[in-house]
């Protein structure tokens, strides 16, 4: 299969398998009004199959996002049919409004206005805890 390179926009590239559609969702891709396309299940050495998301257009990303699904996932803001940057990413050191409270006794639950808050508290094991309840959040 053949897709076209971009000539200027984003390149999401070494997603895990299978996430791309998380990451599309969680950065409203759909809402933007130029090409996106995902490569699901491409071949690549590194990982055996990665996902890939092309977007034919400069946007805002947000980086803590992408890094809280997958940071391994590269960067690549391609200008003039040039790569011009590259950025890998980290697990972020806190999330808002990515993930929500499942602790039915936390303030986040009872109050709608209120900032989903996580702080990342081990970074092996992809761990963070609720910021008002300490409850835990597994990064799968």
């Amino acid at each position: 299969m053949n897709i076209d390179g971009v000539k200027t926009g984003i390149v999401l590239d070494h997603i895990k398998a299978g996430k791309s559609m998380d990451i599309y969702k969680y950065l409203k891709l759909d809402k933007i009004d130029n090409t996106v396309a995902i490569i699901k299940n491409a071949s690549s050495s590194k990982y055996g199959k990665k996902d890939i998301i092309k977007i034919d257009q400069l946007i805002e990303l947000d980086l803590d996002i992408l890094g809280y699904i997958d940071s391994n996932i590269t960067v690549n803001i391609v200008k003039d049919g040039k790569l011009a940057e590259k950025k890998h990413l980290e697990l972020p050191e806190t999330l808002e409004n990515v993930i929500k409270c499942k602790n039915p006794r936390c303030i986040t639950s009872v109050e709608q206005e209120i900032v989903h808050t996580f702080k990342l508290v081990d970074r092996e094991k992809k761990v963070y805890r609720c910021a008002y309840c300490d409850a835990e959040h597994k990064n799968k």
